[in-house]
């Protein structure tokens, strides 16, 4: 209460009457005192006068009894309470006194000489003292005074009971009333109100006292309500909701969670929720909060029970600093999603048929084993294995034998494996192995040796397989995953190249050869773009009278800097990269239109045209496209010969013999290339429409050859080739005659038509047309 609106007041009240009442009232008491001291010093001097001159003559006379009288009348006279007078020689001192004992103030001396005039003049005879007391500051009031001063004071005390009272009443009663109000929605928390009634400062602050009140009433009820309805939204929303303070420790939790979760309320408030988490991911989530505002993760949460489910947290804060920060967390269970999405992984990264990994998954598994042999100070092999002749089962045994046999050989590699090996299949019949060694290539060659003993064994009847693999050795042959794994695939296209069957380590040659190989590939593109493609013609002649018979197209690249390319490694890219369909096409649109410029030649108006077509050009539309060619140019379909390869036949396709079948039917003549050099050659000649076999050039060279034996074999097989393909009405032509000896000798064996140096060169056809029309020509016409 020291600190009270009230004593303050009266503090306040006290101070002004002492800083400028009392002042006032000391201030009159002052003069009031000094206005009686003049009053009777001015009586004392009256007096003093009257009685020097009484007393002069009596001192002169040293007339003591009269001077004695005379100071008992001075002494009786109003305040003056002692007398004394003394004559100068000293012989009469006369002192009166009305002091009392009991006196202790202090007393104001006034004196005056006394003068006797003589016939000598005025004497100074001596002294006449009076004394009266001091007066204070309340010795010199009137009555008067006092009544005033005693109004006065009654005044000031009644105007400040009055500002006492009134304070009370208008301003500590309601401040009084107010701060109950405050006191009790403090300690109560209900809403009070001041029950005060005034027009004043005292009722507006009542009045806004109350109103706010009112308002805040009003607010907290709707604070309450939403209060209870979002607890209720927290608690009856089916997903884990939590909040975590800025120290990670879980602040609330809905029921939904704790039923999730197995846990009690009481239990997990104040806990961090880190320790929830399990140890492996942990950190992320520590991590992930630390760093983002808002986060979201999937981390393992161990439930009450022990189990782990695998959940996703989403956060959302709110807050200005890490210390006013607010969040809500909903955490959802993706334990089947996680699942799900592993399989799915699998599934992405798993060979469906074998179980082995798929290229996708085996690239990825190649970068953890390159960094895990580098961590184990190992050596990495990888090995491309491609199966041959697969594609042949595929065609003529099906896609279900197919299936059934890769299924099989994935059982077969599976017993060679290491825990540390890793094995995948590429797509179609490519596989990858990969084996972590110290010496990855001592390995690398004993798996390939346990690869070659798994086809000893037949995977069907009749169902032979072999394989060729490629190796390449991290780090000797490559830095990086993709560089090797691409350097195993060039070993094993070396393999391929070199005759199948077997395992091929890479070396830096294979490179060029791959440079070489993307060059030429730039330059199919290239030709195929600015029509590099030429269709050069060598004449096929009867060996019997010279004369020319028709006219094989022979594919060339005219290269604007390099000139003329070998048309072999032209052709066999073309065909690894499928462009030999466009190729071919070219080659077989220039070679129609040249064989319509050469009819315009007299003589050869008869003539045929052999084109070579590739076992990836016979696609249904073909026929159709060949016809049109034709058509165009005015050309018998009879003057078109087709020449195909036992590579073509050998597939034994059901759409290429139907293709084969519908040129036939179509007017074209069939020829078989490079016979006697497949398998089981002459079995075609029975399962297909021929109508030209052309004896391969090795058996042409062979008829002469310096060794006897070979010498006398050739001739039989050309004698026994010749004969069976006459009996079946087919035309016998020799390819590669370079002598007259060699056209004599199969001339004499009763081949029909031959074709090499010896007649003519493979040319440009302008150049040969040139050659035919010459007037002088001694190129024999066909007979």
């Amino acid at each position: 209460m020291n600190n009270s609106v009230e004593n303050r007041f009266f503090g306040i009240v006290c101070g002004a009457l002492l800083v400028f009442v009392a002042p006032l009232f000391v201030l009159f008491l002052f003069l009031s005192s000094e206005r009686a001291d003049k009053e009777i010093r001015d009586h004392i001097s009256v007096l003093l006068v009257a009685n020097a001159q009484a007393l002069a003559k009596p001192l002169w006379d040293l007339d003591e009894e009269s001077v004695t009288q005379i100071s008992a009348t001075v002494v009786s006279q109003g305040a003056i309470v002692k007398v004394e007078v003394r004559d100068q020689s000293g012989q009469l001192d006369v002192s009166q006194s009305t002091i009392p004992r009991s006196f202790d103030g202090k007393l104001v001396q006034v004196s005056r000489a006394i003068i006797y005039n003589t016939i000598d003049g005025p004497k100074n005879l001596g002294s006449i003292s009076v004394y009266y007391p001091a007066l204070g500051l309340f010795s010199g009031l009137k009555q008067e005074e006092v009544v005033f001063i005693s109004i006065f004071i009654f005044a000031v005390l009644t105007v400040f009971g009055t500002a006492l009272i009134g304070n009370r009443f208008f301003v500590i009663q309601p401040l009084m009333r107010l701060t109950a109000a405050i006191e009790a929605t403090r300690q109560l928390g209900s809403r009070h109100h001041v029950d005060w009634q005034s027009n004043d400062e005292m009722g507006r602050l009542a009045r806004s006292f109350n109103e706010m009140q009112t308002k805040l009433e009003s607010e907290e009820k709707e604070l309450k309500l939403a209060h209870r309805r979002a607890t209720d939204i927290y608690n009856l929303t089916p997903a884990m909701l939590f909040s975590l303070d800025e120290e990670d420790r879980i602040t609330a939790v809905s029921d939904y969670w704790l039923l999730a979760t197995g846990y009690d309320r009481a239990a997990v408030i104040g806990r961090n929720f880190a320790d929830l988490v399990t140890a492996n991911t942990r950190d992320k989530f520590v991590k992930r909060r630390r760093a983002e505002s808002g986060m979201a993760v999937t981390v393992k949460f161990i439930c009450l029970d022990g189990r782990t489910m695998d959940v996703l947290i989403m956060e959302s804060e709110a807050g200005a600093d890490a210390h006013d920060r607010l969040s809500l967390s909903v955490m959802t269970d993706v334990t089947e999603l996680k699942a799900s999405e592993d399989r799915n992984h699998r599934q992405a990264i798993t060979d469906h048929l074998t179980g082995l990994l798929n290229r996708q998954g085996f690239e990825a598994v190649l970068d953890n084993k390159i960094a895990a042999a580098d961590a184990a100070g190992q050596e990495l092999a990888c090995l491309f294995v491609d199966l041959d002749r697969f594609k042949w089962i595929n065609d003529n045994m099906g896609h279900a034998a197919g299936d059934r046999a890769l299924i099989e050989l994935v059982e077969r590699l599976k017993t060679h494996l290491a825990p540390s090996d890793e094995a995948a299949r590429l797509g179609g019949d490519e596989f990858a192995i990969l084996l972590p060694a110290k010496d990855a290539e001592k390995r690398a060659k004993a798996m390939c040796e346990q690869i070659a003993s798994i086809f000893e064994t037949p995977f069907a009847p009749d169902m032979h397989l072999s394989a060729s693999i490629g190796i390449s050795i991290y780090p000797h042959h490559a830095a990086t995953a993709a560089e090797l794994l691409q350097k195993s695939d060039m070993a094993m296209y070396a393999k391929k190249r070199d005759g199948k069957n077997g395992a091929q380590l890479f070396d830096k040659a294979m490179l060029d050869r791959a440079r070489s190989r993307a060059e030429i590939e730039a330059n199919i593109e290239a030709g195929l773009a600015e029509s590099w493609f030429e269709a050069f013609v060598q004449p096929i002649v009867n060996l019997n009278g010279r004369g020319i018979a028709g006219f094989e197209a022979l594919m060339r690249l005219n290269h604007p800097q390099k000139g003329l390319m070998p048309p072999a490694e032209i052709i066999s890219v073309a065909e690894e990269t499928g462009k030999i369909v466009r190729v071919g096409n070219v080659i077989m649109e220039k070679a129609i239109s040249n064989l319509a410029k050469i009819s315009r030649i007299s003589g050869m108006q008869d003539t045929y045209l052999a084109i070579n077509f590739s076992p990836l050009q016979f696609e249904p539309a073909l026929p159709a496209r060949l016809a049109a060619i034709v058509g165009r140019h005015g050309i018998r379909p009879e003057r078109i010969v087709v020449e195909i390869t036992e590579a073509v036949l050998m597939h034994d396709n059901p759409q290429i013999r139907m293709i084969v079948t519908e040129l036939r039917r179509f007017g074209c003549r069939i020829a078989l290339d490079d016979f006697g050099t497949g398998y089981s050659s002459l079995s075609y000649l029975n399962r297909f429409p021929v109508d030209i076999i052309k004896i391969d050039q090795s058996f042409t060279r062979a008829i002469n050859d310096g060794d006897d034996d070979v010498r006398q074999k050739s001739r039989m097989l050309i004698e026994g080739i010749t004969t069976l393909s006459h009996k079946m009405n087919c035309t016998v032509i020799a390819e590669g005659i370079e002598t007259e000896e060699e056209c004599r000798t199969l001339h004499q064996m009763g081949l029909d038509y031959g074709q090499g140096y010896l007649f003519h060169r493979p040319q440009h056809a302008a150049a040969l047309i040139e050659e035919l029309m010459a007037p002088q020509s001694s190129v024999a016409r066909a007979s």
